[in-house]
């Protein structure tokens, strides 16, 4: 039994499933929408054929389709579930993992969902609304979560925990999941780290430790998340000035690329790292407390080998 699905996964039995194939469903839907033959297998503790069986009944019932993704290699074939019916069953009708998404979301997407097939036994909070109410019931005002207004002819739409990544809460922990697809830079990371800044110390202020964990598919993007994490435990590097930020940002892309051009304005190579470094410490000083207790890295085995441009 799978103590977050909150008993969810008997909804699916009018489509046939029960038992271990039921949670499984439930995990995919709830949590990423997509999956792979071998996310399957590991869950599932199936053989190929079993695995393409699970695939090929969920399609011959209308229920989801699995295709090669233009773009995308290294993975095989990816199966969505985009079935209304069943999001509706497990009460997530409107989540919008049903719907089909760029490359960068897909891989997001699968990355977060092979995270949690590890860690099930954790008291994720699944959807939107889970995780608001959850933390108001801590006394934690709306204010402080993380939101996106999305503008539309319909008016504006208030979308709390946008990047929709796993987060678990219990009475003494809260652990939080960033997700890499592939980017070239820590920008993405830091600027997530910002928005969840204030709720994290909301949480900290109520005794909750608060975990950060990383998940990637290469060693150069799991580094790089350890360097910003470790300065969110130990000084508050979150708060950096937006510039600096970003000119952090700009000498780590243009190392990346070899963008020659780009780093002769910093005087070269070696120049432009001593300037990372400096402007690095420079955050440091100026921080406070930290914002999280301990932030850790995960790498993902299952799409290690997944290329997308």
């Amino acid at each position: 039994m799978i103590a977050h699905l909150k008993g969810r996964e008997k909804a699916l039995r009018e489509f046939g499933w029960t038992g271990r194939h039921a949670d499984w469903i439930a995990l995919v839907c709830l949590h990423s929408g997509v999956f792979t033959r071998a996310q399957a297998m590991r869950f599932l503790d199936a053989h190929p054929e079993q695995a393409r069986r699970v695939v090929h009944a969920l399609i011959a019932r209308g229920l989801a389709a699995e295709e090669t993704v233009p773009g995308v290699r290294g993975i095989g074939r990816v199966c969505r579930i985009y079935s209304r019916r069943v999001y509706r069953a497990l009460g997530a009708e409107h989540v919008r993992h049903r719907r089909d998404a760029s490359k960068e979301v897909l891989m997001r997407r699968l990355l977060s969902l092979d995270y949690v097939i590890e860690h099930a036994d954790l008291p994720w909070l699944p959807t939107e609304d889970e995780k608001v109410a959850a933390f108001e019931a801590l006394g934690i005002e709306r204010r402080l979560l993380p939101v996106r207004v999305y503008r539309g002819a319909a008016g504006n739409t208030r979308r709390h925990f946008p990047v929709k990544l796993p987060v678990a809460l219990d009475s003494a922990h809260a652990t939080f999941v960033y997700v890499d697809p592939g980017h070239d830079t820590a920008t993405a990371l830091r600027s997530w780290g910002t928005a969840h800044r204030a709720l994290w110390r909301g949480l900290q202020s109520l005794g909750r430790s608060v975990e950060v964990v990383a998940v990637a598919r290469a060693s150069r993007e799991i580094r790089r998340a350890e360097r910003v994490m470790r300065g969110w435990a130990e000084d508050g590097v979150a708060e950096a000035d937006p510039e600096i930020r970003d000119e952090i940002a700009r000498i780590e892309r243009a190392i990346l690329q070899g963008a020659i051009q780009v780093l002769e304005e910093f005087g070269g190579l070696q120049a432009a790292m001593k300037r990372s470094v400096a402007l690095t410490k420079q955050v440091r000083r100026r921080g406070g407390r930290g914002s999280i207790q301990r932030g850790t890295a995960w790498r993902t085995v299952r799409l290690a080998g997944a290329r997308y441009r």
